[in-house]
Parts: structure tokens; C-alpha cells; sequence
């Protein structure tokens, strides 16, 4: 590990600082020590193949030292490498450095941590293992708060998107400032798969009106407002870190914003005054009742998620959760108790930018809603129902209601619930079964100790859609597919995310549209078996670091672990 380095960096404003800076300018004077700082030469493996030039911090400055004389982990993203997107190897720097303050606390050491997001979200041209770590470190943040505050600080002109967006919805505080925004899908993509009179990626105004740090914090989806000065920066983080664990994250009000959500008319577009109307009042609730669903069987379509939901549990047995998009059954494998979840398309969605199985804001909370039910209903179980999570999502939602109301933290709710209950000890599994796509993907299936999927062409995985992953990139989608062919992480298809080390097992089927006996049989014994062999203490996603490309994402944890020095208790 490096000498801790003698700053000398002047009071600035906190925006122009680089990433280093930052750290520097938020930890306690000559207690900062970079971590894999950049002679140690870990630079991304995918980027040279594609004729991008590589940095030797990969866009992420890892921190020790102190806070107020605390331990604590700083991570900063510099939004000016790849529009500081997350490929593997810093995906795996900010994962890996959680992980370790989560075994500091739990050998007595409070190490917090603070995240600096400048940050796009995944890095496409690294695109499911940029997803992959991503889904890691959203399962960090929601151990780690469980000990100590986590603290997100959202400042430049690059925001805060993408599946860092719902990381942030995790953290315990968030921090920004009016330069900042906040937000799951860019301006561009929502363009690119709404149309511009949904979204016009070109009219800052109205851009920073629903997703900029003002708007943000008066729709309480944010904590505090600070200017961009450094010294304020590091005041109001210090102000946040005294105030402990928050008395409930704002993930917990899945029932409240289910019943304001309901209320909303959807038949006129949302303005910057109705969301942090309806936000402020939501968020604020605790004792709102989430809507019942009406009585009654569930009307199946025809989409793959649905049909292996009725091949696996009868139709009869399903109900819906708190919106109809979003189901569920109570049945078993090999005897286990299990619940099986699925979010379907719904024709009559409340949300009609959520209507052909995306995860929308319903969706997410409604998700959060359930999980966080059967958790209560089992809390004095012994033996924990396990949680079978049916994936076939397109895409999040995307929409201008959507960015509005605050997406991301829908979908960081579901992700939290998931994640707190394979914490809890509910075995969590994923079928996947059609799509697993982005955002979607990270609230409904990412989180499961195992993940399983059809070995079938339809089955596909990725961080975006092709078209917009073609905007973003500059590139035509036939060049995207002659690059995937030999950059796996890039590929679509699940036999290249099977490659990764994600994947638990391919199941053979014959029949993935309308699955006959055979193929349900199949299924079962899989899911079955895992269920059997996961070992009760198993309940971390170390699992997913053994495949074969992903040298780079087990390098970095173990440098980190070399250079990690803990503090004595």
C-alpha cells in the first residue's frame, strides 16, 4: 500500500477538482491513502481491443484514511474517462473496497464509506461485466448500511445514471449539488426509445428541471443541497456521516409510494412541480397502505415469462402483488417452500411507458412491496421460503413520469429488497427465461446467490437495447456484432454471458416458447438441485467471480486485499 500522500490541493471549487482531488479534498488532512492507485498498472483487458486508449486507474480513485477521525473508504469516479462509465476492472475497485469495509465492521472496525458518482453507468464497451459489477456493488451498499452510513455525493455536470443511479437510491445519504443530476436512463436513450416530445436530450433546462440537484433535493430523493465549494462538500458529508444509520432508508416506503403512484393521473404529461409535490408528500408517509389488487385469477398472455410460470406452478395459484404487472405464487422444489416471482406485460398499465414488461416505478416498488412481505412472514421461520425470481424483462421503463418520479430509486428498492432478503437467509434464484435487460435486470434477478438460464437463442442479456448501445458508442450495430464475436462481455446472446462465470448452469429445452414435460422437468431438477447444494451460509455473490473472464474482477480484489490495512479496533 502507498505512503499517504501530502495533498496539497487549495480550497476549490469541488467540480473542477479530478477525482484524486476530490478524495483528497473529503478525507481528514494526511490520512489519505490511494489504493491500487495508478503504478499499479490495473487497466481494463477489453478496452485495447477495441482501439480505446486505457487508463491506469481504470476512471476510479479508491481512498483510505479517515473522516472526523473515523476509518472510512472513499471511491471517486472521474466522469472524464468514458464519461466515467464502469467496465470490470473499476466496477471491481469500488465492489471490492466495500467488501472489505464490510468485513472491517464486522471484525468491530466502523469503516464507512463515501461514493463520488460522476458516472454514466455501465461502460458498454465492457458492457454485462460493467452490469455484473455494478449488481455487486449495489449488493455491497445495502450490507454495508447496514453498519454504517453510506454516503453518495452527486456534483458534476456528468450526473449520476444508469445502474449507478439506482447504487445511489441505495446509499443511506445523498449529497449534491445544483450542477448535479440524478436519473436511471440518459437523456439520449430516453430519446432514442420514447421520441423527443417525450424526452428532448437537447433542452438543458427541462432536463435539469426534473433530474438537476435542486429538484432533486426538494423531492426528497435527496438528503442536502451544497454549493460547489470543497470545504462545503466536505462539511455537509461530515454533517451526514454524524447523524449515524438513518431510521429507515429510502427504499423502505415501497407502500407509500404505491399508493401515491396509483393516484396520479397518467393521461397528462408530469411537470418539475407535480413530482416533488407528489415525491415530498410520498416519501414522508410511513404508514400508507399499498392499493390491493382486485380478487380474482390472474388473464395470461402470451409473453415467455408467463408460460413458464404457468408451466411451473398452475395458473390457479397466481396472484397479483400490488399491481397487476407484477406477480406471484407460493409453491415448492424438492419439498423447499419457495415464492416465484414474475413481472409480466400488462396492456392497461397505469405507467404506458411500462406496458410490454418493462420495470417501471410500479414495478419496482411493487417488487419491493412483496419481497419485503415474505420477509416479515418468515422472520421467525427456521427455514427461510426461497425466492425464484422468473426473468423475462425487456427494459426499465423509460419515459419523462419516469425520470420525474424517481425510477431509479423504484428499482433500488426492489434491488434492496432482493438483496436484504438473501442477507435475511431466503435462498434467492433466477430463471431467465426471455430478456434480461439493464436496469430491469438489476432490480428483478441480479441479486440471486444462483442464476439460471434456458439454453435458448431468445434468451438475451445485456446493459441496452442494440439501436441506442449503437448511439452511445458511435457505432453501427453490425459493427457492435462483429465486435462481440470476440469480445464476450459485448455479446447479446447467453452463451457468451455463460462464458463470464454469471450463469449457474445453461438448461436445455426443446420447446422455450410453450415448454412441454419434459422441459419443465428439466427446469425443476435444476432449480432443485441448486436449492439442495447452496450451503445455508451462502449468501454473497463470491460465486460469480470464478468464470473465465474474469481474471481481472479476482485481481482486483486481491490486490485490494494486499494493500488493505485495517485499522486497529
Amino acid at each position: 500500500m502507498a505512503e499517504p500522500v501530502a495533498t496539497g490541493w487549495q480550497p476549490a471549487n469541488f467540480i473542477e477538482l479530478s477525482a484524486r482531488e476530490r478524495v483528497a479534498a473529503l478525507l481528514d488532512s494526511g490520512s489519505f491513502t490511494e489504493l491500487l492507485d495508478p503504478f499499479a498498472r490495473l487497466t481494463s483487458p477489453w478496452l485495447p481491443k477495441q482501439g480505446i486508449v486505457t487508463q491506469f486507474d481504470d476512471g476510479v480513485v479508491i481512498g483510505k484514511g479517515r473522516l472526523n477521525d473515523q476509518p472510512a473508504v472513499v471511491a471517486a469516479i472521474e466522469g472524464a474517462f468514458q464519461g466515467g462509465s464502469l467496465g470490470e476492472v473499476a466496477g471491481a475497485k469500488i465492489a471490492g473496497a466495500l467488501e472489505l469495509a464490510i468485513e472491517d465492521n464486522r471484525q468491530g472496525i466502523p469503516t464507512c464509506a463515501v461514493l463520488v458518482l460522476e458516472t454514466g453507468g455501465v461502460r458498454l464497451q465492457e458492457a454485462n461485466l460493467g452490469l455484473a459489477a455494478i449488481a455487486e456493488i449495489h449488493a455491497a451498499v445495502v450490507e454495508l448500511r447496514q453498519y454504517q452510513p453510506v454516503i453518495g455525493i452527486i456534483t458534476g455536470p456528468v450526473g449520476c445514471f444508469g445502474g449507478m443511479g439506482i447504487a445511489a437510491g441505495l446509499c443511506s445519504y445523498l449529497l449534491m449539488t445544483r450542477e448535479g443530476r440524478l436519473g436511471l436512463n440518459g437523456p439520449q436513450v430516453i430519446e432514442q426509445e420514447a421520441g423527443v416530445a417525450e424526452y428532448d436530450s437537447r433542452d438543458r433546462p427541462f432536463i435539469w428541471s426534473l433530474t438537476g440537484g435542486e429538484q432533486r433535493v426538494a423531492s426528497t430523493l435527496v438528503d442536502a443541497f451544497v454549493s460547489d465549494d470543497a470545504d462545503a462538500v466536505r462539511a455537509a458529508t461530515l454533517r451526514l456521516l454524524q447523524q449515524g444509520l438513518p431510521a429507515s432508508h429510502r427504499t423502505d416506503r415501497a407502500d407509500a409510494m404505491l399508493a401515491a403512484l396509483q393516484q396520479l393521473d397518467t393521461d397528462t404529461q408530469i411537470s418539475a412541480l407535480q413530482a416533488r409535490t407528489l415525491l415530498a408528500f410520498a416519501l414522508q408517509q410511513h404508514t400508507a397502505a399499498a392499493p390491493q389488487p382486485e380478487a380474482g385469477h390472474l388473464h395470461w398472455g402470451s409473453s415467455r415469462g408467463e408460460q413458464w410460470s404457468q408451466a411451473l406452478i398452475a395458473a390457479t395459484d397466481w396472484r397479483c402483488a400490488a399491481v397487476p404487472s407484477v406477480c406471484y405464487a407460493d409453491g415448492e422444489l424438492g419439498g423447499r417452500a419457495c415464492r416465484f416471482i414474475l413481472i409480466r406485460p400488462d396492456a392497461c398499465n397505469h405507467f404506458p411507458r411500462a406496458r410490454q414488461g418493462e420495470v417501471g416505478l410500479q414495478e419496482g416498488w411493487a417488487l419491493a412491496s412483496l419481497i419485503e412481505e415474505t420477509q416479515r412472514a418468515d422472520a421467525e421461520l427456521p427455514v427461510k421460503r426461497a425466492l425464484i425470481a422468473i426473468v423475462d424483462v425487456p427494459s426499465q421503463a423509460y419515459g419523462r413520469r419516469e425520470e420525474a418520479l424517481g425510477i431509479h430509486q423504484a428499482l433500488a428498492a426492489a434491488a434492496a429488497a432482493y438483496a436484504g432478503a438473501r442477507l435475511a437467509g431466503h435462498p434467492l434464484l433466477s430463471l431467465l427465461v426471455g430478456k434480461a435487460m439493464s436496469g430491469a435486470f438489476l432490480a428483478h434477478g441480479y441479486q440471486a446467490n444462483r442464476i439460471f438460464a434456458l439454453d435458448d437463442s431468445k434468451v438475451l442479456i445485456h446493459a441496452m437495447g442494440k439501436a441506442s448501445a449503437a448511439r452511445v458508442t458511435l457505432r453501427s450495430e453490425a459493427e457492435l456484432d462483429e465486435l462481440a464475436a470476440s469480445i464476450p462481455p459485448m455479446a447479446y446472446d447467453v452463451h457468451s454471458f455463460a462464458s463470464l462465470g454469471l450463469i449457474e448452469g445453461l438448461i436445455p429445452v426443446q420447446h422455450a416458447d410453450y415448454p412441454d414435460k419434459v422441459d419443465i422437468e428439466r427446469v425443476r431438477q435444476a432449480l432443485t438441485q441448486a436449492l439442495q447444494q447452496l450451503p445455508a451460509n451462502d449468501r454473497h455473490l463470491q460465486c460469480r467471480l470464478q468464470g473465465e473472464h474474469r481474471g481481472a474482477s479476482r485481481q482486483v480484489r486481491q490486490c485490494l486485499r494486499q494493500s488493505w490495512q485495517p485499522e486497529s479496533h
